[in-house]
């Protein structure tokens, strides 16, 4: 188990953290990954794919959990925008191989 952010003493054991929390994450953006999947195989149209309510949706909600959670929504905005975006693009190649 990595060593705490505040009881770090090393950059050895940051980097363990870093590490440990990088194949965390992974771990839950391919999970994040099988739900666009998901909605994929449930959306009636390819025109449904892309829903800017939904996407305004999450990141008002990542913005305010973020703040719950300590993390500057400088950091956390923009890579939801990203994550958001190119789980988009992701659902729609999943639409498109499934639908052919």
């Amino acid at each position: 188990m990595p060593v705490a952010p505040e009881d770090c003493q090393t950059m050895a054991e940051v980097r363990d953290g870093v590490d440990a929390l990088d194949r965390q994450l992974v771990a839950l953006i391919a999970e994040r990954a099988r739900y666009m999947e998901a909605a994929a195989r449930i959306k009636p149209g390819r025109d449904t794919v892309r829903d800017d309510w939904r996407v305004n949706d999450v990141l008002t909600k990542v913005k305010a959990e973020a703040a719950k959670a300590g993390l500057p929504v400088s950091i956390a905005e923009p890579v939801w925008r990203e994550l958001v975006e190119r789980s988009i693009q992701y659902e729609f190649e999943v639409w498109d191989r499934t639908r052919v």
